[in-house]
C-alpha cells in the first residue's frame, strides 16, 4: 500500500430541515389548531481513530464527504428525521487543521477516539412551536440551519515512543528489525527505507515501546536533499531518539563524527524542538570494528564528538548490546509517563478486546 501522510479534504455537514405550517382538519373538530412539526437536524461528520490505519491513503482519491440534511417538518405533529451521520476513520496520530487559516483544529491521538468535525444544522421551528393565548393560529415557521462546512488538511504524524535517526546505510532498519516485530527491506545501498516503519518492541509481559524508523538523513536535508527530511514531522511526537552512527563505514575516507554533526546540524534547522528533545548515541556495526581497536575507537569519537548523553555500543546484525539498551529505553520511557491524559470518547467499536 502507498503511504501517504498528508491528504486535503472538503466536508459538509447536513443542512437542518424546515419547519412546517400546519393546522389540524378533522371532522368535529372545528378549532384542531395548528400541527406543524419542527424540521430534523442535519447529519454530523465525525472522525474516529482505527487503529488499523497506517496512511491517509484512502483521502487522497475521496476528497468531498457530506453528511444527509435533516427532514422537513410535516402536519400532524410529525417532526422530521436527523439526517445520517458521515464517520470517516483516519490513523491515530492524525493532525487535522483548517486549509484556509492553518489553525490546528484536533488531534486523534488514542485508538477509538471520536470527535466531531462538522456540526450538522439544527432543524428549523415548526408552527405549533408559535402558538399562545393570543395567537391561536400561527403561520410562522423557521427554516433550517444550515450544516457547517470546512476546508480541511489532514497530516499525519506517526505516534512511537522511540524515533531512529541517522544516515542512509547506518543499520537503522537492521536494527529494528533486530529488536521489534517490524520486517523492513534490508538492502547494501543506500534509501531502502522509503517510508516509516513501525515496530512494537516487547520487553516482557505487559512491557513494550514503539519504535519508529524514518528514511536516512543526509546533509542538506532541512534544504530538500534526500528524502528524510519529508518524514521527520514522524519524529516530533517521541520521548527519545536514538542516533544510529555507521562506526565502521565501507568507505575509510569517510568520518562518522562528521557525519553525526551533519545529523545534529540538519535537525536543529530542521526544528529547535525535536532538537531538543533526549537523544541517545548508539555506535552500530561493532561487529566490524576489530575487537583490539574498539576501546580506543569508541573514546577517541566520544571526545571528538562532545556528546554528553547516554552512549551504547552494539551490533544490529548480532544483538550484540541490544538488550541492555531495549532496557535502559524502557525504563526511561516509563519514567517519563507521568502525565496522564485528558479523558476522551473511545469507540468501543474501534478498540481491540485483550485476549481471554
Amino acid at each position: 500500500m502507498k503511504f501517504v501522510d498528508e491528504a486535503y479534504i472538503d466536508i459538509a455537514a447536513g443542512d437542518g430541515g424546515n419547519g412546517c405550517v400546519s393546522f389540524r382538519h378533522e371532522k368535529y373538530k372545528e378549532f384542531g389548531g395548528p400541527n406543524g412539526g419542527d424540521g430534523g437536524r442535519g447529519g454530523h461528520v465525525f472522525a474516529v481513530a482505527d487503529p488499523n490505519l497506517n496512511t491517509l491513503v484512502d483521502f487522497r482519491y475521496s476528497r468531498r464527504h457530506e453528511a444527509k440534511r435533516g427532514q422537513h417538518g410535516m402536519g400532524s405533529d410529525m417532526f422530521g428525521a436527523m439526517g445520517d451521520d458521515v464517520t470517516l476513520k483516519m490513523p491515530v496520530g492524525t493532525i487535522i487543521t483548517d486549509a484556509e487559516t492553518g489553525e490546528v483544529l484536533y488531534e486523534l491521538l488514542q485508538p477509538g477516539e471520536v470527535i466531531m468535525i462538522a456540526k450538522g444544522g439544527d432543524g428549523g421551528f415548526g408552527n405549533m412551536r408559535f402558538k399562545s393565548a393570543i395567537n391561536r393560529a400561527p403561520r410562522q415557521k423557521t427554516p433550517g440551519w444550515p450544516g457547517e462546512k470546512k476546508e480541511l488538511k489532514l497530516e499525519l504524524k506517526v505516534l512511537a515512543d522511540v524515533g531512529l535517526l541517522g544516515m542512509p546505510n547506518a543499520g537503522k532498519s537492521t536494527l529494528i528489525a533486530a529488536i521489534s516485530n517490524a520486517r523492513p527491506k534490508i538492502a547494501d545501498y543506500p534509501f531502502t527505507t522509503l517510508h516509516p516503519n513501525l515496530g512494537v518492541v516487547r520487553v516482557g509481559p505487559e512491557q513494550s515501546f514503539v519504535v519508529a524508523d524514518v528514511p536516512g538523513l543526509i546533509e542538506g536535508a532541512s534544504d530538500g536533499a534526500g528524502l528524510g527530511h519529508l518524514f521527520l514531522r514522524h519524529l516530533q511526537r517521541t520521548r527519545l531518539l536514538l542516533h544510529i552512527i555507521d562506526f565502521a563505514p565501507f568507505d575509510e575516507a569517510v568520518d562518522p563524527v562528521a557525519q553525526a554533526k551533519a545529523i545534529v546540524g540538519e535537525l536543529k534547522k530542521y526544528d529547535k524542538a525535536l532538537y531538543d528533545k533526549p537523544r541517545w548515541l548508539v555506535l552500530n556495526k561493532l561487529d566490524m570494528v576489530p575487537a583490539e581497536e574498539r576501546e580506543a575507537r569508541v573514546k577517541d569519537f566520544i571526545k571528538r564528538f562532545k556528546h554528553k548523553g547516554p552512549v551504547f555500543e552494539i551490533s544490529a546484525l548480532t544483538r550484540e548490546g541490544c538488550e541492555t539498551l531495549i532496557k535502559t529505553i524502557f525504563q526511561h520511557i516509563k519514567a517519563q509517563q507521568i502525565k496522564e491524559q485528558e479523558p476522551v470518547y473511545i469507540d468501543p467499536r474501534f478498540v481491540e478486546e485483550p485476549p481471554q
